[in-house]
């Protein structure tokens, strides 16, 4: 009887059947920090479209992105994805309640701290893409040397260091873009027909 038992026994097979959470993620933190630093070279003002986009896109989407990839059991994007997303709110936060007269607006060298912890964060996760791929491998790269390079226009008040920042951000941006909606179409055409030099 325990034989008979023991051979009904059949191993489970869980197969993941969720979509690719990536692609929305790195889309809405690439086309919300291309419109941001588009601001920061000097082409637009701060305004509402920045703001509404780094609110909804920037923070909501990423964090939505961030826990589909918790589903996936995927470490890495979990971590990257609602952190980013939860520091577009935090920045948006910061602009928008001084402007309320909530709080009072931060100093520049409190600024040049805030940016620097994220450039800390964004150098460690830059470590974890080589991993990955060389595309996320340059868009880590470049963002981390985005927020160093904002953190120092911040705590020199230089403006020269914000629009270099601004022109690598945009830079930073597109490439982000590139390497989602490029896992979307490679998905779809079943090839790599836009390379992302994923690692072997």
């Amino acid at each position: 009887m325990k034989e008979n038992v023991q051979s009904m026994v059949t191993d489970t097979k869980i197969v993941d059947t969720t979509s690719n959470p990536a692609p929305l993620g790195l889309c809405a933190f690439g086309m919300t920090t291309v419109l941001l630093n588009i601001h920061n070279i000097g082409f637009t003002e701060l305004d509402s479209m920045i703001l509404a986009m780094g609110v909804f896109f920037g923070g909501f989407a990423q964090i939505l992105a961030g826990l589909m990839e918790f589903k996936k059991n995927n470490t890495f994007g979990t971590t990257a994805f609602t952190a980013y997303g939860v520091f577009w709110l935090t920045l948006v936060t910061l602009i928008i309640l001084p402007k309320m007269g909530l709080i009072d607006a931060p100093s520049k060298i409190a600024m040049g701290f805030y940016l620097s912890i994220w450039g800390l964060f964004t150098l460690m996760l830059f470590i974890g893409t080589f991993r990955i791929s060389k595309a996320l491998q340059f868009v880590f790269g470049s963002l981390t040397v985005l927020f160093f390079l904002l953190a120092i226009g911040d705590f020199t008040g230089n403006t020269l260091f914000t629009q270099i920042a601004g022109v690598e951000g945009v830079v930073c941006g597109l490439v982000a873009i590139y390497a989602g909606l490029a896992q979307v179409l490679n998905e779809l055409y079943q090839d790599d027909v836009f390379p992302l030099g994923i690692v072997k």
